[in-house]
């Protein structure tokens, strides 16, 4: 496995289990769901804050991660593999992992969350002139 697959992976295990502490927060904040919230949706109200930035991290990653997994995928069909990739890569996953925590945990400090996002961002952007660069 490649270093861009092993990060594409790590990147769909943070998607899969980020949902988690936005769940964890409905239950404990307003407790199962009852039949009515099947069929009319619970609402955002009443939710401590930390509980509604969960749902917007797992929402924003869930935004991203198509962009990530078909430049990765592209780059694997293509045989496009090296020090840049790879890097760009790590930086969007770490990058997102920092995110998260940033995000659900409310800091507010010097823009980080903006600066970090803007990082991941930045990672596939370069990841994806690398593919145009090596596949001229």
């Amino acid at each position: 496995m490649t270093v861009e697959l092993w990060y594409l992976f790590a990147a769909s295990v943070l998607l899969a289990m980020l949902w988690i502490p936005h769940i964890v927060g409905q239950v404990v904040t307003k407790g199962l769901l009852t039949p009515d919230d099947y069929r009319n949706l619970r609402t955002e109200e009443g939710l401590p804050n930390w509980v509604r930035r969960a749902n917007r991290a797992h929402i924003n990653l869930v935004e991203q991660f198509g962009a990530f997994a078909g430049i990765v995928l592209v780059a694997h069909l293509a045989g496009i593999s090296n020090e840049l990739t790879q890097i760009c890569a790590a930086v969007f996953v770490w990058a997102r992992v920092v995110h998260a925590v940033i995000f659900i945990a409310g800091v507010t400090v010097a823009m980080a969350r903006t600066l970090v996002f803007t990082a991941a961002w930045a990672a596939l952007v370069v990841y994806a002139v690398q593919i145009l660069v090596s596949a001229a």
